[in-house]
């Protein structure tokens, strides 16, 4: 199993429509390829900081599926426009 992560910096102000529109965008995510989970967390010392973590069965079942897919699309216009600054992206596995 991979771990997506990505670190969220939502323009400040915005945080309320953010939540809302991820609300919609989960529903595409979790119907995807290889979706396993996923955590949307805010962070406690900074309000509009947020971590998205998503397990996924393979590596390219998000860098290729969901990322080639038109669903990624929808996903881009629900929440793209809310980052700044944009969000690095990565991937883990396990080490035990």
């Amino acid at each position: 199993m991979i771990l997506e992560v990505a670190i969220l910096d939502v323009k400040p102000g915005l945080e309320k429509e953010f939540e809302e529109a991820f609300g919609k965008a989960q529903k595409i995510i979790s119907s995807m390829k290889g979706y396993v989970s996923h955590q949307l967390q805010n962070c406690l010392e900074k309000e509009n900081r947020y971590i998205l973590l998503v397990n996924w069965e393979t590596l390219e079942d998000h860098t290729e599926g969901f990322r080639n897919s038109d669903e990624y699309q929808e996903w881009k216009k629900l929440l793209h426009h809310f980052y700044d600054p944009f969000p690095t992206v990565e991937h883990y596995e396990s080490v035990y």
